[in-house]
Order: structure tokens, then C-alpha cells, then sequence
């Protein structure tokens, strides 16, 4: 059996600063990093010694290494599990990235629209190396397993967890809050992936 643990980072200063966060590598609040901790207390318990994948921007990381310490193991890193980079926007205030952004139309290509910030990653960009990081996560036999994510990136956690395939995930989306807590679950005899609770809080 495999259980998988997925954690979008608590509160970061980008949050409370009204800044876009993406690839901008803003650090834990105070406020989450004490989130974080009870985090890794309700995994202590649910997944002792669980492997533990963590994108490596300063934000996750930190909430990562919070939960290792708490089970006593290692955090392995991941680029592949970072926040869709928003580009030129990263680490502006909001107002800066609405005021350019085209969003996504209804109808047609979806996954390879250009939101109209220089630099930032289609939502194609994202699924693509998303699928990939939950591919190397599977490769390992460990029961339990915790991914230290983001909000949207995690949407794509899921997508690739029920092998939806890209091209189809246009319009996927799942809502995460900072700090929720996500359990996805295979069975040693069906082997469905089952998505067992969604974004739970656990404070």
C-alpha cells in the first residue's frame, strides 16, 4: 500500500505582503511556520518515517524541514514541485500581475495560453513538470510519502495522481488553502488511486 501526504506551505510573508508569490522566494510568517509545526505533528502520527519531497523554493522548504524534524528524516528536493512562475510579476504587488493578465479562454487552447507576462509559465509549462516530479516521487517503495507543495502546483499533483492525461487538464482545478492537507491512497489489491480528503485543515 502507498499513501501519499500533500502539503501546500502555510502562510508565507508574499501572502501577507500582497505580493505574487510563484517563483519569488518568500520565507514563512511566523503564523506559519507555528502552522507548519502542527502539521508535522498530525503526520508524526499518520506517516512515521514517511519520505518526504519538497519543492525547493525557501517557503516549502522550511514548512519540509519542520516536518522532517518532527520524523526524524531527510527532505528530499525537488525544482519540479515549485509554484508556477509567474515571470516578471514574481514578487510584485498583485494589482502589478492583474493589470496584465489575459486569462484563459473558454473555448480552444487552454493549457498553452499566454497570460501576457513576459517570462511566466504556461499552465502547460507547469502540468509538464509537475507530472514528471510525481513520476521520480513514484519510483520509490515507501509506504508513506509527504510532497511539500503549492497551491497550484498541487492542483497538478492531483491530476497526475488519477493519470489525467495533460491534455485533457485545461480546465482542472482544485482548491488549496495555505497549509491544507491532501491524502491520496493506492490499495494493494485494486491499485486505485483513490483521493481519500481534500485540502483538510489540521490545526
Amino acid at each position: 500500500m502507498r499513501t501519499l501526504h500533500v502539503v501546500t506551505h502555510p502562510e508565507a510573508t508574499h501572502h501577507v505582503d500582497g505580493l505574487v508569490g510563484g517563483w519569488f522566494d518568500s520565507d514563512l510568517t511566523p503564523r506559519g511556520a507555528a502552522h507548519a509545526a502542527k502539521i508535522a505533528d498530525v503526520l508524526a502520527t499518520r506517516a512515521p518515517g514517511a519520505e518526504i519531497h519538497s519543492s525547493d523554493l525557501l517557503r516549502t522548504r522550511r514548512t519540509a524541514e519542520i516536518i522532517a524534524a518532527r520524523l526524524d528524516t531527510e527532505v528530499i528536493l525537488d525544482r519540479g514541485l515549485r509554484e508556477k512562475s509567474y515571470g516578471e510579476a514574481g514578487g510584485r504587488p498583485q494589482a502589478w500581475l492583474d493589470a496584465r493578465f489575459v486569462p484563459p479562454p473558454r473555448d480552444g487552447e487552454r493549457m498553452r495560453h499566454d497570460e501576457g507576462v513576459p517570462g511566466a509559465e504556461t499552465k502547460h509549462d507547469l502540468a509538464v513538470r509537475v507530472y514528471a516530479a510525481l513520476g521520480r516521487i513514484l519510483e520509490s517503495d515507501a509506504a508513506h510519502q509527504v510532497i511539500v507543495t503549492h497551491g497550484m502546483a498541487a492542483t497538478f499533483v492531483l491530476a497526475a495522481w488519477i493519470e489525467m492525461p495533460l491534455e485533457a487538464a485545461g480546465r482542472v482545478a482544485f482548491r488549496f488553502s495555505a497549509g491544507g492537507v491532501t491524502t491520496l491512497h493506492e490499495d494493494d489489491y485494486f491499485h486505485n488511486h483513490a483521493v481519500v480528503s481534500l485540502n483538510e485543515d489540521v490545526r
